[in-house]
């Protein structure tokens, strides 16, 4: 196959969920398929790591991305006999002038769902643009089978254009020795207490109040004394959470980090005592699944994806309902042997993801789509 991928989204979008797959899927596609050749549209550094024998790197300019998304790229696809292109990004930037099959991925539909923990830019650019890919798109590629029925339930198409291929955790989130791990949180973010860690971003979507109204209630209660402590840069929404602590007397021992850097990441889920996660709605949700890969016992929701994603092998709680997210804390905090059956259900959970199988279920999907849709 001749296959041409937007790749200009693993720049663009570095550090969030789409730039994550899209930098993970690419590197998994271009080392267990030789026999196909990849064309892929590029934006920005970092780009030697993709040439191979059988790719190509087209360099694009951001400043004039209209230009190449409109006119270069429609033209280029069908002078390099492109069979199929694939944007990753939601769709965004696919043009319905492109003559090959076209494939997106949408990863949520979190504009439809909640649409007010959406910025107001990101918000009228999916509204106004993502109906119209998604109708003249010929397949669709997303990460759970909850997204599928999400899009099934607001989009009119045909169910066998829309093929589930799964997200993993990175490579690096694996089990790292917990007292090497405790003495690097201390060193370099002066943790120093047992603690509770929750990633994922301050979007009101993911619920970080709850999260902190439980640990306020339950804190005297636990068997020792615990921090929280919540990653991420403090804007917006984040900033109005630290205000909440100093409300609730909580500051000491509720521990914003700020910016951490991604290396980091592993270290601070095999330090925790847990990892709580009481998002209200996600497409696929990774932050779970990489707790689970280091091993960290996973507190986390019971609505949307989540539970397709964790199983058996975490505590899904409600996250409308505190008092569902005070007891579960209570339950693994106090007792160490729920907390080591949990490691190791997460373990094996998480081993069941790869980004080898997610690129080898979007191969083929890719062969599919090729050879069967019209």
């Amino acid at each position: 196959m001749r296959i041409a991928v937007d790749a200009r989204g693993i720049n663009w979008y570095k550090g969030t969920g789409i730039g994550t797959y899209t930098e993970n899927l690419l590197s998994q596609l271009l080392s267990m398929d030789s026999e196909s050749y990849y064309h892929l549209y590029w934006s920005g550094y970092d780009y030697g790591r993709f040439n191979s024998e059988n790719s190509k790197v087209i360099m694009t300019s951001r400043k004039h991305h209209r230009f190449f998304q409109q006119n270069y790229i429609p033209g280029n696809l069908i002078k390099e006999k492109i069979e199929l292109y694939h944007v990753p990004q939601n769709g965004i930037g696919l043009v319905d002038s492109i003559k090959c099959k076209k494939v997106i991925t949408i990863h949520d539909l979190i504009p439809y769902i909640m649409p007010e923990t959406v910025g107001n830019g990101y918000l009228l650019k999916f509204l106004k643009e993502v109906p119209d890919i998604i109708q003249f798109s010929d397949a669709i590629l997303t990460v759970s089978n909850w997204s599928k029925r999400d899009i099934l339930k607001f989009f009119p198409i045909d169910e066998k254009k829309i093929f589930v291929t799964p997200l993993a955790a990175d490579l690096k989130y694996k089990p790292l020795d917990r007292e090497w791990s405790r003495y690097m949180i201390e060193k370099k973010l002066n943790i120093k207490k047992p603690f509770i860690l929750y990633i994922g971003g301050f979007s009101p979507r993911k619920n970080v109040r709850s999260l902190i109204m439980a640990f306020s209630q339950i804190f005297n209660d636990l068997d020792k004394e615990y921090d929280l402590v919540i990653t991420g840069s403090l804007r917006d929404e984040g900033s109005s959470l630290k205000e909440l602590c100093d409300k609730l007397q909580m500051s000491q021992h509720i521990i914003f980090t700020g910016f951490v850097e991604e290396d980091m990441l592993p270290v601070l889920y095999s330090g925790a005592e847990v990892f709580v996660y009481p998002s209200f709605y996600e497409g696929f949700g990774l932050p779970p699944l990489e707790a689970m890969s280091c091993g960290t016992p996973v507190i986390t929701s019971n609505v949307s994806s989540i539970p397709e994603v964790v199983g058996d092998a975490g505590i899904l709680i409600d996250p409308y309902d505190t008092s569902n997210l005070i007891e579960a804390l209570g339950s693994i905090l106090n007792d160490e042997e729920k907390k080591r059956q949990l490691s190791a259900a997460g373990l094996e959970r998480a081993s069941q993801y790869s980004w080898k199988r997610t690129a080898l279920d979007t191969l083929n999907a890719y062969k599919e789509i090729v050879e069967t849709i019209n």
